[in-house]
C-alpha cells in the first residue's frame, strides 16, 4: 500500500425508507469500516464518506403507504440509520443527505455541466403511464412477472427473486403499484447517457482492472459489456415529483434519475466535510477512490458512475470496488418486504452492549466471493466457542493471575526463555498476515488471523501453566504473565478495526490507549511495571434460551407471511414458464425409480439423502424435503426421477439426479409417482 496516497472510501448510500439489517451491514458498511479503521491506524490519509439516499422511488412508495410526505419518511429513517451506525461503531467522517440543498446544487450543476457539453441525448420514448393516477410510472411503480424466472412480483428495474436487471417493458402482465390497473404506453421526453457510444472508454477502464478487482466484480462488468446488444443508452431523468429537479429548459415535472443523483451524494458529503477543499480528493490523481457496495450495485458504481465522471472530466475514477455478494438468513434470502431480516435496531434491544459479537459473526460469515448464510446457532457458536472461550478466556486469565500475583502492574521479566520468545515471535507474523489480508479486502481471513493470535496466547498460557509454576518459581511465573501480557497488548491494537468496543476495553485493561499499529509488531511492547486493570469479563456466554427466542421470532414471521400470501392469493397457481422447443423436452430423461435407503444429511434441517434404484443403476440423490417426510416413511416408494441432470455436490455429497414432486394447496410436497407399481427404469414421457 502506498502510504503517500489519499484514500477516499465510500459506503453505498442506504435508502432512507427503512431500517438497516444484517445484510446491509455485512454487504458494505462493516467491511468499509474495518478497512477505514485499519488505514487510520496505519497513519494513512483517509476520509470515510456516506449518507442517506433520499430520492429513490422506494421513498415515495413508502410515503404513500404510510400516508405521509416523502420528506417525513426520509427524516424518520435518516435519524434511525444514523443512530444504528453510531451504536455499531461505523466510523464515518461524514454522513450526509441527498435531500439537502447542498446536494441539490451539487447534482444539478453536475447535470448542467454535462448537458452544456452535449453529453446527453434528448429522446422521446414510450413509457408506462397510469391513467387512473394520471402520472408516468417509474421503474418501482410497476410490478409484473419476471420473464427470466416467472416470479410474479418483479419490479420494473429488477427481479428480487433471481436478481436479473430489467426494464419495465420486459415484464409480463405489468401492473401499476399506484392503482393496480394495467398501465399504458405514452410518449415522454428524457435525457439519456449514451453508454453505447461511451462503451470503448468504459471497456478500457474496466479491463485495466482485470488483475486487481475481485473476480465477481470484474466478471459482472464484463458480462454487461459483452452482452449481445452491449451497453445501451440509459435515461438520466425521470417523470416524478420527488427528487432533484432537472435544471434545463423543457424539463418541468422531471427529476434526476436516482442513479445519477445518488452517487453524486459522495461528492456532496465530501463538500460537507471539507468545504472548498473537496477537490483535493476528487480531482487529485493521487487519490484512491474505493467504493464498498453490494453486488446489486456493481453496474452503477463500475459503469454508470465512472462514465458520468469521465464525461465530466477532471475527476478521479474508482480504483477499487470490493463488492460483496448477498447474505442470507437461516437459508433464505433476506427480504425487507417479507420482514425476513435481523434488524440492527432490534438486535441492539435484545443484545445490549454486544455490538461486537454481531460484528464478529458477520465478518466471519461475510459473503466476499459468494452468497453466504447467517444463522443464529452459528452466531451463538461464534460467541461461546471463539470470543468467550478463546479471546475472552485468554484475557481473563492474564488479568486474574496478574491481579493475584502482582496487583495492578505488569510483573517483572527475569529472563525470556525459548517458549516465551517463540510465542512473542509469532505475534508480528500474525499481525503481518492481518495486514496482507486487509489490503486484499479479505476480511474473513484477516479476522481468522486475529483470532489465531489469541489462540497463540491461550496455548502459551496452557503450556506454561503459571498458576502451577508460581508455587515453586515465582519469578518464572511473573515472566510468563509478562510475556502473555505482551500478546494481549498487541491484540488490543489489531482488534480495533474488527471489534472497536472490545478494543477500547482491552486498551483500558492494558493501558495501551496511545499505542500505534506498528507497536503490535514489536513483540515486547509493554514495559515492566506497566499498569494493568482489575479483572473484568470481556464477553458473556449466550444461552440457548436467548437464541431460541430469535428463532421463534423468525418462525412467527414465516407464519405471518404464509397467512398473508394465503389471503392475497387463496389458490396460488404458478404461472406458466416460457415455452421450450420439442427438442429441449426430449432431452429430459425421466424414469420410475424406487427408494431403497433414506437418511437425514447431518447438520441440515431440510436435506434427505436417498439411494434410488433407477432400473439402470443405484444412485445417490439429495432432496430438500426433510420438513415433509421422515426418512423411514419414504423407503420403498416409487418416484419419478430426472436421471440425466448434471451431478452436483451439496454439503460434500454428490447428488446424481432429481426426484420430482408436486406441492398441494397447503404447501405439502407430494411425490410424483405412478398410480400402480411399474418396473424401475420405466420411461415417463
Amino acid at each position: 500500500m502506498d502510504s503517500t496516497k489519499k484514500h477516499l472510501i465510500t459506503a453505498a448510500l442506504p435508502y432512507a425508507n427503512g431500517p438497516i439489517h444484517i445484510g446491509h451491514m455485512a454487504g458494505c458498511y462493516l467491511p468499509a469500516d474495518i478497512y477505514v479503521r485499519y488505514l487510520r491506524q496505519r497513519g494513512r490519509d483517509v476520509k470515510f464518506i456516506c449518507g442517506s439516499d433520499e430520492h429513490g422511488v422506494a421513498i415515495t412508495i413508502k410515503a404513500k403507504k404510510e400516508g405521509v410526505t416523502p420528506q417525513q419518511v426520509v427524516d424518520k429513517y435518516d435519524g434511525m440509520m444514523r443512530s444504528t451506525f453510531d451504536k455499531f461503531g461505523i466510523s464515518f467522517d461524514v454522513y450526509s443527505r441527498t435531500s439537502s440543498d447542498l446536494h441539490k446544487e451539487t447534482a444539478g450543476s453536475f447535470f448542467k455541466d454535462l448537458y452544456d457539453q452535449g453529453v446527453f441525448t434528448e429522446k422521446e420514448t414510450e413509457q408506462y403511464y397510469d391513467p387512473e393516477a394520471d402520472q408516468f410510472l417509474a421503474d418501482r411503480y410497476i410490478i409484473g412477472t419476471c420473464p427470466n424466472c416467472s416470479f410474479e412480483k418483479a419490479y420494473g428495474d429488477q427481479c428480487e427473486n433471481c436478481g436479473t436487471s430489467l426494464s419495465p417493458t420486459d415484464l409480463v402482465n405489468p401492473k401499476s403499484t399506484l392503482s393496480g390497473s394495467d398501465p399504458i404506453l405514452k410518449t415522454t421526453k428524457n435525457w439519456f447517457l449514451p453508454l453505447d457510444k461511451l462503451s470503448p472508454k468504459i471497456r478500457e477502464y474496466i479491463e485495466s482492472h482485470k488483475e486487481d478487482w475481485k473476480s465477481n466484480v470484474y466478471g459482472q462488468c464484463k458480462s454487461w459489456l459483452d452482452a449481445g446488444d452491449g451497453l445501451q443508452p440509459r435515461s438520466m431523468t425521470r417523470d416524478l415529483d420527488w427528487g432533484v429537479p432537472v435544471p434545463v429548459e423543457g424539463a418541468d415535472g422531471k427529476v434526476l434519475y436516482v442513479w445519477f443523483d445518488a452517487p453524486l451524494g459522495y461528492i456532496t458529503a465530501t463538500k460537507e466535510l471539507l468545504g472548498d477543499d473537496w477537490e483535493s480528493y476528487w480531482k487529485d490523481p493521487n487519490t484512491e477512490l474505493i467504493h464498498f457496495i453490494g453486488k446489486d450495485n456493481i453496474v452503477f458504481h463500475c459503469i454508470i458512475f465512472p462514465a458520468i465522471l469521465m464525461e465530466h472530466g477532471g475527476m478521479v475514477l474508482p480504483s477499487q470496488v470490493p463488492a460483496n455478494e448477498f447474505l442470507n438468513l437461516e437459508g433464505e434470502k433476506i427480504s425487507t418486504s417479507r420482514n425476513w431480516a435481523v434488524w440492527l435496531h432490534e438486535y441492539l434491544e435484545d443484545f445490549t452492549d454486544q455490538q461486537d459479537v454481531l460484528r464478529y459473526a458477520l465478518c466471519a460469515s461475510m459473503p466476499e466471493t459468494k452468497d453466504n448464510d447467517f444463522t443464529w446457532k452459528d452466531f451463538q457458536t461464534r460467541n461461546n466457542s471463539e470470543l468467550v472461550a478463546i479471546l475472552g478466556n485468554f484475557i481473563n486469565r492474564i488479568l486474574v493471575l496478574t491481579n493475584k500475583y502482582n496487583g495492578l502492574n505488569l510483573p517483572t521479566e527475569t529472563m525470556l526463555l525459548e517458549p516465551d520468545l517463540t510465542a512473542l515471535g509469532l505475534v508480528p507474523i500474525g499481525v503481518k498476515k492481518i495486514e496482507d489480508a486487509l489490503e486484499k479486502f479479505k476480511f474473513r481471513d484477516a479476522l481468522a488471523e486475529l483470532m489465531n493470535i489469541a489462540r497463540i496466547g491461550n496455548k502459551y498460557l496452557a503450556d506454561q501453566e503459571p498458576w502451577k509454576v508460581v508455587k515453586t518459581d515465582e519469578a518464572r511465573a511473573h515472566t510468563i504473565l509478562y510475556t502473555a501480557a505482551q500478546i494481549a497488548g498487541a491484540l488490543s491494537i489489531v482488534s480495533e478495526p474488527f471489534l472497536p468496543h472490545t478494543s477500547q476495553k482491552l486498551k483500558h485493561f492494558f493501558s495501551t490507549q496511545d499505542a500505534q499499529w506498528d507497536d503490535a509488531k514489536k513483540g515486547v511492547m509493554l514495559p515492566e511495571g506497566h499498569p494493568i486493570a482489575k479483572a473484568e469479563l470481556l464477553f458473556s456466554k449466550i444461552e440457548d434460551v436467548t437464541i431460541d427466542a430469535q428463532l421463534e421470532k423468525l418462525e412467527n414471521t414465516k407464519k405471518q407471511n404464509l397467512e398473508m400470501e394465503a389471503l392475497e392469493n387463496p389458490n396460488p397457481i404458478e404461472p406458466a414458464k416460457p415455452n421450450i422447443s420439442y427438442d429441449d423436452f426430449v432431452k429430459l430423461d425421466i424414469r420410475v425409480g424406487t427408494i431403497l435407503e433414506a437418511e437425514r444429511v447431518p447438520k441440515t434441517d431440510k436435506l434427505l439423502k436417498f439411494k434410488v434404484d433407477t432400473g439402470i443403476d443405484q444412485r445417490t440423490i439429495l432432496s430438500g424435503i426433510a420438513e415433509h417426510y421422515a426418512p423411514e416413511d419414504t423407503i420403498g416408494q416409487q418416484v419419478s426421477v430426472l436421471i440425466n441432470l448434471e451431478p452436483r455436490k451439496i454439503r460434500g455429497i454428490e447428488s446424481c439426479g432429481m426426484i420430482l414432486l408436486a406441492e398441494d394447496p397447503n404447501g405439502k410436497l407430494i411425490f410424483a409417482q405412478p398410480t400402480s407399481k411399474v418396473s424401475n427404469g420405466s420411461i415417463i414421457a
